[in-house]
């Protein structure tokens, strides 16, 4: 599988694109933004997850998520992200940040999953491939963020443990793995 390393031609692209979208001066765990979002494309590096999922994984915070409001770019603006990381990573980043987890994360166990777009409203029950992305950006999201704010790990360590493990049917063995290693109560 093509890993690419942090001089790929894409995301250094990407990288400064989210810079100067402001992503280098909004506070997040572990530092900035775009430190958070540069980490999880790492991760996913590491999991050999392709290309255009580490690349949505560096821009999934691009549209904002339901549980990070601000955004770097307004919806109209699909088509910019799209010419820079490509339209199946650009995709990902709409579906990942789309998601209504209230709806969602409880419906992880089922397959296939009832997804809601929290942008429209309307209901869907994706493709594993399309489920198995989301899934393996935010179990790289989540590590990240638990592993830079202890207070948060404390917090809800036990129940992304658990959401992960009802969901490890879409997760790499790999995913899995650091979940379970990172996550598991004690």
């Amino acid at each position: 599988m093509k890993v690419f390393g942090r001089n790929g031609f894409r995301r250094a692209h990407a990288e400064q694109f989210l810079a100067g979208h402001g992503a280098d001066r909004i506070p997040h765990p572990g530092g900035t933004l775009l430190a958070h979002l540069i980490r999880v494309a790492d991760v996913l590096a590491e999991w050999d997850a392709d290309e255009n999922i580490q690349l949505a994984g560096l821009c999934h915070a691009a549209y904002g998520t339901d549980g990070f409001a601000q955004s770097l770019l307004e919806l109209p603006e699909r088509a910019t992200l799209a010419a820079l990381i490509g339209n199946q990573a650009e995709a990902l980043v709409y579906f990942y940040g789309s998601c209504d987890r209230g709806f969602v994360y409880p419906r992880l166990a089922t397959s296939p999953v009832l997804f809601r777009d929290r942008f429209t409203g309307a209901d869907s029950r994706p493709p594993t491939p399309a489920m198995s992305a989301f899934l393996e950006i935010t179990a790289a999201n989540e590590l990240d963020v638990m592993a830079h704010n202890e207070a948060l790990a404390a917090q809800h360590g036990a129940a992304l443990h658990a959401l992960f493990a009802g969901a490890k049917q879409y997760l790499t063995a790999k995913a899995w793995q650091a979940c379970d290693a990172q996550l598991r109560p004690e």
